[in-house]
């Protein structure tokens, strides 16, 4: 009897005129904006080793270690053909240098701000977009519908107990809306392999957990719309309770949790930690251009009643020894500046991760938040990539730095300058720019961080818990208040 009805469900579902316009326009949707992702990936690709040439070529010509500075660019990931998250909406780029803090810049939004107002359409979207209405309009009509055109009367004259028939209403809506689906989702996917997208063994098993989560996704507004279906006399009442529900789920709380996070929690904003830097560092050189000031002058104090000769020849022996304690007093300046930027960025961090937890804490009660969050963790591009890239870059800026510092000392002289002083010329300065280009043969190169499926898991098992448990929710839900429900 169970097979009966599943069958029965099935046939109602793929003859309805509604299936062949939703399949439709879900099959091409998945599919363009899979052909899209893998193009913007490819650019995304072209461009980031076009940047690194660039930069490594601008290293190459530089002709002293004195201004050595380079770039650093975020590598893309594969996995946002499917998930873009906060992929566009972070910088690509950071300057690393000793005089400015590390910041990422020149995000893909800042560059085409276009893409900003329209946002990028993916896998993800589609998913918790299209598909949850879709499946809205599958089933706000799969039980009360049936009681309004009296074949539901007719189907319990017969011996048919009532929990069998809910889950035969269950299955039939899941396989005749979920079962097709696969089709593009499977030429999408075959679709990455053509392009030769480089997909490692554990992009494929981050895809493929995505897909089991969308799945669950779309099961809960199937389940959904039977509760809602089994809790209303008229379709057209369940229609108008599931879309208002829908809106709240999908557009509301998530963005209610956001903003209620924010209120509650305060975070300077990055003006505000960039003012304080900059006053900082402004004070800093304003102190340190004082004090060598007063350095020189207690010098020249030396030398009072020296003749000429005399002073010369002081000079001539204290010079290097002067310029080296100048270069200390630069470089601990240099240190305190860096260590206070890493303060206030830390107190940024630990301010905005908290505000971050209670946004998402809020934003769970909508399973759509949690679609989405597990959807983010295991392409890598959560709210964790700018964290994890900046982590990356102050590692990267610190070896830099110590290599250049290396390399000055080895070239002579203070920042890659060699200071002569002699009685007949006087102080010549010689910064090397007509030696040719630098060896940074042994320079230590950027390694981009990796996110690993390890990494995903279990910020993922939480998100995925949530869905499951919703969904049980809405079924058993379902299937309780059907028990009781007035066929008539």
């Amino acid at each position: 009897m169970l097979k009966i009805l599943i069958e029965k469900e099935l046939k109602s579902i793929i003859t309805s005129p509604k299936f062949v316009a939703t399949f439709s326009v879900c099959s091409i949707l998945i599919l363009l904006s899979i052909f899209v992702g893998i193009k913007e990936y490819q650019a995304a690709v072209r461009q980031y080793e076009a940047a690194n040439q660039l930069a490594a070529q601008q290293l190459r010509e530089s002709a002293s270690f004195m201004g050595l500075s380079t770039k650093t660019y975020r590598k893309p990931q594969p996995m946002q053909i499917f998930v873009s998250g906060v992929q566009h909406d972070i910088g690509r780029l950071s300057a690393i240098n000793a005089f400015n803090a590390l910041k990422l810049t020149n995000s893909a939004y800042s560059d085409d701000p276009i893409f900003a107002v329209f946002r990028f359409i993916d896998f993800a979207f589609i998913v918790q977009i299209v598909l949850s209405l879709f499946a809205i309009l599958f089933t706000y009509d799969a039980i009360n519908g049936e009681r309004e055109s009296g074949t539901l009367k007719l189907v319990f004259a017969n011996a048919i107990p009532r929990a069998r028939y809910i889950l035969a209403k269950f299955i039939g809506s899941w396989l005749g809306v979920v079962v097709p689906l696969f089709i593009p989702i499977l030429l999408g996917l075959l679709m990455v392999n053509l392009f030769n997208v480089p997909f490692s063994g554990e992009d494929w098993s981050k895809v493929l957990i995505l897909i089991g989560a969308s799945l669950l996704f779309f099961t809960f507004f199937i389940a959904f719309g039977l509760l809602i279906s089994t809790l209303t006399k008229q379709s057209s009442i369940s229609f108008l309770l599931l879309l208002v529900a829908w809106v709240s789920l999908v557009l509301i709380i998530p963005r209610a949790g956001v903003m209620a996070a924010g209120g509650l929690v305060r975070v300077p904003s990055a003006a505000e930690i960039e003012s304080q830097q900059d006053g900082y560092s402004k004070s800093r050189w304003q102190k340190h251009g004082k004090e060598m000031g007063e350095r020189w002058h207690e010098r020249n104090m030396e030398m009072d009643g020296m003749n000429k000769d005399e002073r010369q020849a002081y000079r001539d022996e204290r010079m290097w020894e002067w310029m080296e304690e100048e270069d200390e007093a630069r470089k601990k300046m240099q240190v305190e500046i860096n260590d206070f930027a890493l303060k206030l960025q830390e107190d940024f961090r630990n301010r905005k991760a908290e505000q971050e937890r209670l946004a998402f804490t809020i934003s769970r009660f909508s399973p759509a938040s949690a679609y989405q969050l597990t959807a983010m963790n295991l392409a890598g591009t959560n709210i964790d990539l700018k964290t994890r890239t900046e982590d990356a870059m102050q590692q990267y800026r610190k070896d830099f730095l110590a290599y250049r510092e290396k390399k000055q000392k080895e070239s002579g002289g203070g920042g890659g300058i060699r200071i002569e002083w002699n009685s007949d010329s006087g102080m010549t300065i010689d910064t090397g720019r007509d030696k040719g280009t630098l060896d940074i043969s042994d320079m230590p190169r950027f390694e981009a961080p990796a996110h690993k499926l390890s990494d995903a898991i279990a910020p993922t098992l939480i998100d995925f818990g949530l869905l499951a448990i919703y969904t049980l929710t809405a079924f058993a839900g379902a299937f309780v208040v059907f028990l009781r429900y007035d066929v008539r």
